[in-house]
């Protein structure tokens, strides 16, 4: 069963099966993530776990979809809940909403750490599981985090950056929330690999605030900036569908390249607009936090840490998974 609330779309039209071809067993082995097995609802109880966006979009309805699909097997009710944008107040008193109504388990992607991290303490103290996925809350007593290394996954787009560029250029930069753990620690992996490794030049860093208009606005105004840009790096969901949107619009052929892999974004790869993604397997997730939070239900310890991993995902990856089919 599954329960929506918030500005939600719902199920794409592709049922996540384009994302699930393209990075699944064809770019990774199956047994390089180490999967929890699967576990029953506890002593037979009915469970209901809360699954908590930082904001609506595409790109975490995937998650959803996966998370469904792994929780009607073992007879969990799923309350999913994403603020209209990336309002961290907002998505504070959803958590305390399923505080309050005393779900089995909250996995959250926070939009604020610091201010997450008494609401997280607040529902473990309650004897309620809380986990992080994408963005963590390092300083909370949240039991576990589904994701990757993002400063990493910063340092592997410059490399990305530096092959595509030859280690000389000028590059645009937009981003979400200047709080979220996540797109900050992707920034500072990618400052570090551009200043250590190369020549290329970050010419401007803009933050749309989680607001979709507001990611086309500051991306329409940094090109009218800095005419004489080399590619365009967007850290979030916002960011790289304003990407599409405005290179389909302009019709531009310099590198666009982001985090992460939906249906949108393999469309634009595939389209042009896109030059590549690194995909942190976020096809995996929703099962994860499905699986993570039954073990913490029936009492098993969880890791601090569950490395989905990433890769580099271009229209050459997306070629060759498709002879592979």
């Amino acid at each position: 069963m599954l329960l929506t609330t918030g500005c939600w779309g719902g199920a794409n039209e592709n049922g996540g099966d384009g994302v699930a071809s393209i990075t699944g067993t064809s770019l990774k082995s199956a047994t390089s993530v180490n999967k929890p097995a699967a576990v029953d609802s506890s002593n037979g109880k009915a469970l209901t776990f809360g699954i908590l966006y930082p904001f609506a979009h595409p790109f975490y309805e995937t998650i959803t979809e996966q998370a469904q699909q792994a929780a009607g097997p073992q007879h969990v009710t799923l309350l999913v809940q994403a603020p209209d944008e990336a309002n961290a107040e907002q998505q504070i008193r959803m958590m305390e909403n399923m505080i309050n109504r005393h779900v089995d388990g909250i996995a959250v992607d926070p939009i604020d750490a610091a201010a997450m991290r008494p609401v997280i303490d607040k529902a473990i103290a309650a004897g309620i599981p809380v986990i992080c996925f994408e963005s963590d809350a390092p300083d909370s007593r949240r039991l576990s985090f589904i994701g990757a290394d993002n400063r990493l996954a910063g340092q592997r787009m410059g490399g990305l950056l530096d092959g595509l560029l030859g280690g000389r250029g000028m590059i645009l930069v937009e981003t979400g929330t200047s709080h979220m753990d996540s797109l900050n620690k992707r920034l500072e992996g990618l400052r570090h690999y551009l200043e250590s490794y190369t020549e290329i030049q970050v010419l401007d860093v803009r933050y749309n605030d989680g607001s979709e208009a507001t990611a086309q606005t500051d991306l329409e105004q940094m090109i009218d900036d800095h005419p004489h840009f080399d590619a365009f790096i967007a850290l979030d969901p916002l960011s790289v569908s304003a990407a599409v949107l405005v290179w389909k619009a302009m019709g531009l052929s310099r590198h666009a390249l982001t985090f992460g892999m939906m249906p949108e974004i393999e469309d634009a790869i595939r389209n042009g607009q896109l030059t590549a993604t690194v995909s942190q397997y976020e096809q995996e997730w929703g099962s994860l936090i499905v699986a993570r939070l039954l073990q913490a239900a029936d009492g098993h310890k969880l890791p601090s840490f569950s490395d989905t991993g990433m890769t580099d995902v271009t229209i050459e990856t997306l070629s060759h998974a498709a002879e592979q089919q």
